[in-house]
């Protein structure tokens, strides 16, 4: 009987976008927790029959769940950094900022 082997595609794919949207205020756990979840089933299933699976792909599955676990922490830190930054700054300081900023790249670009 042939070993059946784990895919880490679609863990590798959801946690790089969680990392991209890291960015966009910590709202990449999202995604970063999917792949965590898809990874950790994967692994539950692996374990409960490990003679149907190959080592080599639960070894690169279990890779792909420590790098979503990396990013989904790195998300959570940012989500809560921002949310600080809502409760002491305020929302309006901050827009206030981000339009600065925004003035003083167009002043740059147009020089």
């Amino acid at each position: 009987m042939e070993q059946q082997k784990l895919s880490p595609v679609l863990v590798y794919v959801l946690a790089i976008l969680g990392l991209l949207c890291c960015c966009l205020g910590g709202i990449g756990f999202i995604f970063a927790g999917i792949a965590l979840i898809i990874a950790m089933n994967k692994l539950k299933e692996a374990q409960a029959d490990p003679e149907l699976y190959d080592p080599a792909s639960v070894k690169q599955m279990n890779t792909a769940k420590l790098v979503a676990m990396i990013i989904l922490i790195i998300n959570v830190v940012y989500l809560l950094y921002t949310a600080y930054r809502i409760y002491t700054i305020g929302w309006d300081e901050i827009m206030l900022q981000w339009e600065d900023m925004m003035e003083q790249i167009q002043q740059q670009q147009n020089q």
